[in-house]
């Protein structure tokens, strides 16, 4: 499910709630024009001055915010070729806005998020920059009944739901993670869209942009044309290439999606044979900040909710629906706040032997 870990080198702190700056009134400016105090232009994360062609925003959060807890999410896998985090906290981004390619640059400076953008996507991708970080997520909603949920929040104040806007980039990887280890997905993922996507915009003369490999997904019609040995050599079965197939042809109604109501989305997207409950929460936990896509159907979590809050490791869907009954409307946020907590069970079975249909 989204959020199933914590980033490894997330800080256990979230970043303090200064006094609120107003925010610019012209939005998204180009990179060359003066944001800071100092009236330079703002600096990458080497200390050059990015690509002239970016547009820049700062957005200060309204209150506490972990950036990488809150975006890490959108991940799939350390190798995403979609996504980047590097050592002093930044976070590269490649999406498939409405607008075309961009790319986003997230950076946590003084209790502020400073962002650039490149390609024709990047007005699109700042204009919806705080609510892509939660900004209309409202956490206070969230009333814990168990102690250990209300320890896990005070100690994680900075988690809020992601809401991308954009359902087929977290679509499809959640039809690629059906029924098989989340190593498999993760390596289909990476194969299809370094073979078939396009590489991400940016500042092409800034070595270390370069170094990252982003690439953008491929765009539906090109998803339809990859041909059937491309997805058995990503190790993708007949049955998810054919949901993904189904899913792309129809892109712009499932689109829609995004802007409905919860059961209306979920719904919508579950008409599409192949994707059930299951995938549609794993979808709209990301792309509409869906507080209460609780996942079902999934293999561990039932057992990690269960235990955490039950001391029950074998608890079924049922019995997890049971426990989360108390936070419903919440029952995404209380999950994620099960996984943050570390409570899991311990190890009975040695992991899931990753298959490879490739090799047939």
């Amino acid at each position: 499910m989204a959020g199933r870990f914590a980033p490894r080198n997330a800080p256990r702190t979230a970043l303090p709630h200064p006094a609120p700056v107003p925010a610019p009134s012209s939005g998204p400016v180009p990179a060359s024009a003066p944001t800071s105090a100092s009236g330079s232009a703002p600096k990458s994360a080497s200390g050059s001055v990015p690509d002239t062609d970016a547009l820049t925003r700062e957005w200060t959060p309204p209150g506490p915010f972990d950036l990488r807890l809150v975006i890490g999410p959108l991940r799939r896998g350390p190798a995403d070729p979609t996504f980047r985090m590097t050592r002093d906290g930044t976070v590269w981004r490649a999406s498939r806005t409405p607008a075309g390619p961009g790319t986003l640059r997230l950076a946590a400076r003084g209790g502020r998020i400073e962002a650039s953008a490149w390609g024709p996507g990047a007005p699109w991708l700042l204009d919806r920059l705080p609510t892509l970080l939660g900004a209309t997520d409202d956490p206070d909603a969230f009333r814990p009944r168990h102690r250990l949920l209300a320890l896990t929040r005070h100690s994680r104040p900075g988690l809020r739901l992601v809401r991308t806007g954009l359902v087929m980039e977290s679509l499809i990887p959640s039809i690629l993670e059906q029924k098989v280890t989340t190593d498999e997905a993760y390596r289909a993922w990476r194969l299809l869209v370094r073979g078939h996507g396009t590489p991400a915009p940016g500042p092409a003369d800034h070595a270390p942009f370069t170094a990252l490999g982003l690439h953008v997904m491929p765009d539906a019609r090109t998803w339809s044309l990859i041909p059937s040995w491309e997805w058995h050599r990503a190790g993708v079965d007949a049955k998810r290439s054919a949901t993904i197939l189904r899913a792309v042809r129809v892109a712009r109604r499932l689109e829609e999606a995004s802007a409905m109501e919860l059961p209306e989305a979920a719904a919508r997207l579950e008409l599409i044979p192949g994707i059930g409950p299951w995938t549609s929460a794993e979808t709209l936990q990301r792309s509409n900040g869906a507080a209460d896509a609780v996942t079902v159907g999934d293999l561990h979590l039932p057992g990690i909710v269960g235990h955490a809050l039950a001391g029950n490791r074998d608890a079924d869907d049922e019995e997890m629906l049971r426990l989360l009954a108390p936070y419903e409307g919440q029952r995404h946020r209380a999950t994620r706040i099960v996984l943050l907590s570390g409570r899991t069970p311990p190890r009975r079975a040695p992991r899931r032997t990753r298959g490879d249909i490739a090799r047939l």
